[in-house]
């Protein structure tokens, strides 16, 4: 039985004949998506008023800490190094005690 809805190729693809297109290359944004960011960074940056986009990342950090503080997350960096990439070092460790007064 032949299944409905299904094309054969023959390998040869040509413009209009219902197969899919090599589609976008690796690496290269959806024009959608970047437009979309494009337009939030504008509406942010009018919405700061003088400071622009600082400032209204500003406001929101004071407003809705709850939503502001994921995006710390993403732009901190995942792994913290020391000097020259090396391991952070550790010089001196101290304990200070604390009366519960």
């Amino acid at each position: 039985m032949t299944e409905v809805g299904v094309k054969k190729t023959t390998g040869k693809r040509k413009v209009g004949d219902g197969t899919p297109g090599p589609g976008r290359p690796k690496g290269v944004p959806n024009k959608t998506t970047t437009m979309l960011k494009d337009a939030i960074l504008q509406a942010a940056t009018k919405a700061g008023g003088k400071d622009g986009l600082i400032g209204y990342l500003v406001t929101q950090a004071t407003a809705n800490p709850q939503s502001f503080l994921p995006l710390l997350g993403k732009v901190l960096p995942m792994q913290v190094t020391g000097e020259d990439g090396g391991p952070i070092k550790v010089t001196r460790i101290e304990l200070v005690g604390v009366s519960p007064e």
